[in-house]
């Protein structure tokens, strides 16, 4: 259990006191949260001073999360708000500011961060529910998505299976990636359909190219 990387383990671990584990959570997920108090315009100060609150938020509630799993979720939800309190609390005229700033910005530069904020808390979900599989089931899905694509012939020979069973054996495999607590919870968050969508048509959560599921599954 010691090493254990995936996010519940690191969850658990920074519970009993294990600094390391609460480190690795720090790196894991500070893009993400310096990403959103980007997007709300906010200066190096208010975003590291938001940085700073958040953790220190989540410490009080690393045992009461009902999912450890869903943390990036939790994250965002938390970083969203305080971003929110800062600029009610900074005055009006600074409110205004950025309100008319964000009202500036190019539809396709909005969507743009909103989508690498989306891609970011993926990566993260599917990371973790991929390091829930079995060493079988990530084995073959990685040989699935492999770049160049590998033949069902290269599979069967790598895998020790026939090339019949390939198919269903990914079925079960997605099942499995389906009902992890962090894939869950990202599909109900979905306020768009994005990732229910995407789910039902390949299986795995990204974007229609599948180029984040290569990177998920490199680190």
């Amino acid at each position: 259990m010691g090493d254990d990387g995936t996010v519940t383990g690191l969850v658990m671990r920074a519970d009993n006191g294990d600094q390391r584990a609460w480190d690795a959570l720090i790196e894991r997920y500070s893009p993400l949260v310096w990403s959103i108090c980007r997007r709300y315009g906010l200066d190096r100060a208010d975003a590291e001073d938001i940085g700073q609150t958040v953790w220190m938020r989540l410490v009080k509630q690393l045992g009461n999360l009902r999912e450890p799993a869903a943390i990036p979720g939790w994250l965002a939800t938390t970083t969203h708000r305080e971003c929110c309190w800062v600029l009610r609390t900074a005055g009006s005229s600074r409110a205004t500011a950025w309100a008319a700033g964000a009202e500036n910005i190019p539809d396709s530069q909005s969507e743009t961060a909103e989508q690498e904020l989306l891609t970011a808390e993926r990566h993260a979900t599917l990371r973790e529910a991929f390091t829930s599989l079995s060493p079988f089931c990530q084995q073959l899905m990685a040989l699935l998505i492999a770049d160049p694509p590998v033949s069902y012939a290269q599979i069967s020979a790598t895998l020790g299976i026939p090339v019949g069973s390939i198919g269903p054996a990914r079925r079960r495999c997605l099942d499995k990636l389906r009902c992890h607590p962090a894939i869950t919870a990202l599909m109900n968050d979905s306020d768009d359909g994005t990732a229910l969508c995407y789910a039902r048509s390949t299986g795995l959560p990204g974007n229609a190219s599948g180029a984040p599921l290569a990177g998920a599954y490199s680190g």
